[in-house]
């Protein structure tokens, strides 16, 4: 039943990013109307950097998609890992509306994650 579990949270998750890193790319999804305008700020910003969107999107994407397999999910996360941080950072601190979401999606990231601990450990040692 656990593992079940972990596979339609996995693929809910992949699916999330995927759609995510896509919209990074081809703007699909408009912005909300009552988006804050320090979170407007940010985004300009980020939008600046040339390379800084494409090369998250990108992440998102491979991540997504890495996560969804069960062989492959073990990287996935941790490539997912440091935007998911990212994403919580900006929750907590300019629009904290969304961080029951940025909570749930870093729960089932850390667990993947000690699932997973064992495949981790030749990195370590």
């Amino acid at each position: 039943m656990k593992k079940k579990i972990l596979l339609v949270l996995s693929i809910l998750f992949g699916l999330m990013f995927i759609n995510s890193g896509l919209n990074k790319f081809f703007n699909y999804m408009p912005v909300p109307k009552d988006m804050p305008e320090n979170m407007m700020k940010v985004m300009t910003a980020f939008m600046q950097i040339g390379w800084l969107l494409p090369l998250v999107a990108v992440a998102e994407i491979s991540g997504g998609l890495l996560f969804m397999t069960n062989k492959y999910r073990a990287l996935g996360a941790i490539i997912i890992f440091p935007v998911m941080l990212g994403i919580l950072l900006t929750h907590i601190i300019l629009l904290p509306s969304g961080l029951p979401l940025a909570l749930v999606l870093l729960a089932i990231n850390i667990w993947v994650i000690i699932e997973n601990r064992e495949k981790y450990l030749p990195m370590i040692r």
